[in-house]
Formats: C-alpha cells, structure tokens, sequence
C-alpha cells in the first residue's frame, strides 16, 4: 500500500459514508476514487473490491464478529464497527492479504482515530477470528429464514417475502445469484449494422465475445480494460444494457412510424432499442425527472446515433395535457426497490425496508395513472420494473387493469421458447436471477381497449 495515503483510511470513510450516512455505494466508491485519481490500479481494485465485498457480505461478516465479541456489533461505535467489517472481509474472503497484516493495520487505524482504549478489544476480536473462524456454527439448512439470511446477507423480512412468493429453492437460487460474478451485457445495435462484423472488430481488440441468452443482439463481453475505448462503443454500435432489460423492448415490439413517448428513460437503454426497432422512423418521446438524467440519455443517444429520439425533463407523476391519447406506444419502467439487481448494487437490499416498499407501490400507480392518458385506444402500455417483488409487478398491474380500460395481451410472439410459459401467455414475464440467466425484471404488455 503506498505511504502518501492510508488506503484502509480511505475504505474506512466510505463505508462510514453508507451506512452511517446513508449514501449509496458506488456514489461513495466513486467519488473517493475520482480525488485520489493519482492512486494505483491494484491500490483502486483493492479500495472497491474491500468496500463492495464488505456492503454485501454485510450481514454474514457481522454474525461472524457477534460470535466473537462480547459487545454486539449493533452496540459499537460507528467507526470501529466498520473497521472490523472490513477487516473481517479480508480475513475471509481475500487470501492474498495477511491476517497479521488485516490485524496490525486495523490497530494502528483505531490508534490513529483517537480511539487507544478500543485497540486490545479491536485486536482481540480480529485475531480470534483469524484463528478459530472455521469453528463458528453457521445456522443449518432447515432453519430456513435464519440459513439464507446468514448464508447470503439479506435482511430477514427480503427472506421470508422471497420464500412466501417464490419458494425456498428459488430463494436460494436468487440469492446465490446475487452473490455472483457475471460478464458485462450488451446489445449490438440492429439497424444499419452489421452484427458479424460489430462482433469480428471486438475480437480483433481483444475482447472475449459469448452470446448470451434469450435476446438475437444480446452478448457477453469480458476480458477488456476500458469498455468506452473499444472501437465498437464508440461508434455507437453497442449499447450496455442486461438480457432482461433488452426483452422491455420486444415486448414492445413498436411499429415503424410510431409515436412512443417513454416515461422514465434514463440511461436510455429501452429508448434506444425502440428507436432501433423503428428503424429511423417515428419518435421517441424519452423523457426522465432532471436535467442530470435527461443529459445521461442525451449522451447515449448521441453515441449510438440516433436521429427519430427527442428528450426532454419531465416528471412522470405530473399530468402532461399536451400528451393524452397521442402515443402508439408508452414506456413504464418505473422507479422500483431494484431487487432484481442485487448482484449489480450490493447495498440495495439494506436500504429497502416494507415501509420504502409501500411509498413506491404508491410512487408506481401515480406513474401508471399518468400513463393510462398518453395511450392511443388500441395502443399498447408497456409497464415493467427491475424487482421480483409481487406488490410492485403483478398487484400493481391486476390493479390496474381493474381501474383503467386495459387489458393483458400474450408476449409469446415477443420471446423465444425458452421464456414461454402460462404467465406470458396471459401477457407477463416475471424473470429472477439464478433462475433465469439474466438479472431480475417484469414485464407486462397492457392494450388500451377503449
């Protein structure tokens, strides 16, 4: 580690930032790395590996410190609660890093904080579970809530909501998904391009190409530095965007010359692959709640070039007269408690609790009620969420079709024969993580009847 900069000082402060201040992570990350952009790589690898290992290991980490301290970790001080974390993270999951040295270092950062009469304690505790951590009783696999709970680090209530809906076996399968690894998704742009040889120039830079599953243009890539530098990215023929989002857009299925006005677009991925569907026809209507996102979109359209997308800043929840019964097609991908992408934001399943559930179920039928005016009679709703949860997928459409003139249409022509099912014959598609091979997502296909 270098001498200009403690670098577990500055894990420290992140992790200080999320859970006692409440920002979200890779906010916290990011902005860390962006001042001390002058460390080095293994220096940035090691500050981001430590501080999302740590957020998603949460709950585990913290079941192994109560088993060796008699202070609960609930009880400790902000700050060396955090430093234990993270030093417990290193013990067990990073072999490359000493528990002497996980040990001295943590010590020396208690010193440094003020906190001298905490260091025999912080030492004690780190070094008893460097030495006896694989004595520790793990809950058993028939104390189902505690077992997952502790296994995969998700809070208790997420267990029993994921166990009531979906089973044990798929809770375990979604859970362990969360914890994995998986290769960067992208889209390979359909009009005007030429798949094979989008494919062949990031080959020829390097780059591991794998197709991925349930969409024609979806592909795997890995094994690049810098996804904006490959030629393909820059000449806007691939977009990041995950499998289950790139089914949004077929189920969509818009047709040329069409007006799709799409609600809360940002970063534009459903946008462009509608656009893309239109072939340079028709208009996309893609707006989103602030300036700050609306210049996400912007700068994603502008990349990937496409010309028939207008974006402006609205608010969805807010009734727009100029906009009723104008759309062949409308966008709901609403705001939602992002359970389905666990693995992608690892502190996401802290900061939902029932309460923060319940305000977006409200949030989402305020967008949908919005959504139901914009629709031509006989056009078609698409509304979708990145969540497993029931209350905001289907409860919120069977609402839906009960207070406004809709109804559920088949998705089957939409999606390939692995994805069929009873559901989407009925018009939608639940997807979960480890189940299926992509991330979490719904999706409905809603047309106007009236």
């Amino acid at each position: 580690m270098t001498g200009r900069v403690n670098i577990r000082e500055l894990i420290l402060g992140i992790l200080l930032e999320i859970n006692k201040e409440g920002q979200y992570s890779h906010i916290a990350i990011r902005s860390t790395l962006e001042k001390y952009q002058y460390l080095e790589k293994t220096e940035r690898a090691f500050i981001t590996r430590v501080c999302e290992g740590t957020q998603e290991n949460q709950i585990r980490i913290d079941y192994i410190i109560n088993y060796f301290s008699k202070v609960k970790v609930e009880k400790m001080k902000p700050l060396i609660r955090e430093l234990l974390r993270s030093s417990v993270y290193q013990l067990i999951y990073m072999d490359n890093v000493p528990d002497s040295a996980v040990c001295n270092e943590a010590v020396k950062l208690a010193r440094k904080k003020g906190f001298y009469n905490l260091t025999g304690f912080v030492n004690g505790v780190l070094r008893g579970i460097a030495r006896d951590y694989k004595k520790i009783p793990f809950p058993a696999k028939e104390h189902k809530v505690e077992y997952l709970s502790v296994t995969y680090s998700m809070p208790v209530w997420l267990v029993v909501q994921f166990i009531d809906q979906f089973g044990f076996e798929n809770t375990e399968k979604m859970l362990q998904a969360s914890m994995e690894q998986r290769p960067v998704t992208v889209r390979i742009k359909e009009y005007l391009t030429d798949r094979e040889q989008v494919i062949q120039s990031l080959k020829m830079e390097g780059v591991k190409v794998e197709k991925a599953p349930y969409a024609e243009n979806a592909y795997y890539l890995s094994g690049y530095d810098y996804l904006p530098a490959l030629t393909a990215f820059r000449m806007g023929n691939i977009q990041v965007q995950d499998v289950s989002s790139m089914l949004a857009g077929e189920a969509a299925s818009p047709q040329k010359g069409s007006y799709v006005i799409d609600l809360c677009a940002a970063p534009g991925g459903k946008t462009i692959c509608v656009a893309d569907k239109m072939q340079g026809t028709g208009l996309v209507d893609s707006r989103d709640v602030s300036e700050k996102k609306a210049d996400l979109i912007r700068e994603n359209v502008e990349r990937m070039g496409m010309a028939n997308i207008s974006v402006s800043v609205h608010d969805a929840t807010v009734f727009d007269h100029e906009s009723v019964e104008k759309a062949d097609l409308v966008l709901a991908d609403v705001p939602c408690s992002g359970l389905g992408v666990m693995g992608k934001k690892t502190d996401i399943k802290y900061k939902i609790t029932p309460g923060k559930q319940e305000e977006l179920v409200e949030l989402q039928r305020k967008i949908l009620e919005q959504a139901a005016c914009y629709v031509k009679p006989g056009g078609v709703l698409l509304y979708s969420t990145c969540t497993v949860c029931r209350e905001e997928n289907l409860e919120n459409v069977l609402w839906f079709t009960r207070e406004y003139p809709y109804k559920l249409e088949s998705i089957d022509d939409f999606l390939c024969e692995e994805l069929r099912s009873e559901t989407t014959k009925q018009g939608y598609l639940q997807l979960l993580p480890g189940v299926h091979k992509c991330d979490g997502f719904f999706l409905a296909r809603l047309r106007r009847i009236e």
